[in-house]
């Protein structure tokens, strides 16, 4: 999924998470022209928000067949643009003024999982929620959170659905509390509240019995009774650890007893654990450890004779 070297400039992404099947997200890194007129982008409701990664550029955007003139900004790596949804179509140009293409991730969250999660943030209607528009911004938040589905999108989407479903919640949550109207009702919620001791069992033992699977957000969260945006939230303040992170540390204590009690291969190893592959499970594994698994495997054998 990741090319070896850079694309050439098109007006199409080089990288998608189309065929990943994320949830509410559709991320799209794009290698673009050093130059484009014209360019007309139809309606979309969808909220998109925009990482420029490299290059710099001068961008502007005007309504189709209106009387507005021109509205520009020049754009560097580092900046951001949120754009929010329009019914009317309209025309976009840019020209770069420096030597490298820009390159840019592009994030399209469906407006109905933000206006979903709103509605359980603030308990009633959110269909006319509205977010603040912005152009050429910087936010550290989302700047990390995009780079890492960025990172994930080149590595060929290895660590499955829930990274991604994780990601968009933080994403809609920091939207909602930043560039909503209604920022700062979002911003006092109660954060004392935890999953029972039973609920936390629940979903521990749900991960441990289904390590091999390629676990979701929504099917977790059925564990415990809560809608998935819900759970995430609670699941951190109980535990310190995002769903994603503990299923990565269940499956890496998994993998350390097959090791130990098995003459699996890492491959098999890596299949039972629920690891994309071996290379990305023994990458995983040597952060965590500091060693790979079949240094780790050594290891025990050899101790374990003495």
């Amino acid at each position: 999924m990741c090319p070896t070297t850079m694309p050439s400039p098109s007006v199409l992404p080089y990288l998608s998470s189309a065929e990943a099947g994320w949830d509410g997200l559709l991320a799209e890194a794009w290698y673009l022209p050093l130059e484009m007129e014209g360019l007309i982008v139809p309606p979309e409701t969808d909220i998109a928000l925009v990482l420029f990664t490299g290059g710099e550029m001068r961008f502007e955007a005007r309504e189709v067949h209106g009387r507005d003139s021109w509205m520009g900004v020049d754009l560097h790596p580092g900046d951001m643009a949120l754009a929010t949804g329009s019914n009317l179509p309209y025309e976009i140009r840019w020209r770069s003024f420096s030597a490298t293409h820009t390159s840019e991730l592009d994030l399209r969250i469906r407006r109905d999982l933000l206006v979903r999660t709103a509605e359980e943030l603030v308990g009633g209607d959110a269909t006319g929620l509205m977010l603040q528009e912005k152009m050429s911004f910087q936010d550290p938040l989302l700047c990390q959170i995009a780079l890492s589905l960025w990172s994930e999108l080149r590595e060929g989407a290895p660590t499955g659905k829930l990274f991604a479903e994780s990601a968009t919640q933080m994403l809609i949550l920091h939207l909602l509390r930043h560039f909503a109207s209604w920022g700062k009702v979002i911003g006092t919620l109660d954060t004392s509240h935890r999953l029972t001791p039973q609920q936390l069992r629940s979903v521990i033992a749900y991960i441990r019995d289904h390590s091999s699977e390629d676990l979701t957000l929504d099917v977790l969260a059925q564990q415990a009774g809560f809608s998935p945006f819900h759970f995430a939230r609670l699941f951190r303040q109980t535990t310190g650890e995002t769903p994603h992170q503990r299923v990565r540390r269940e499956r890496l204590t998994h993998a350390q007893r097959l090791l130990r009690s098995t003459t699996l291969s890492l491959a098999q190893v890596a299949v039972e654990t629920g690891f994309a592959d071996q290379s990305y499970f023994t990458r995983v594994f040597k952060h965590a450890l500091r060693m790979t698994p079949a240094t780790y495997r050594r290891e025990y054998r050899s101790s374990s004779r003495i």
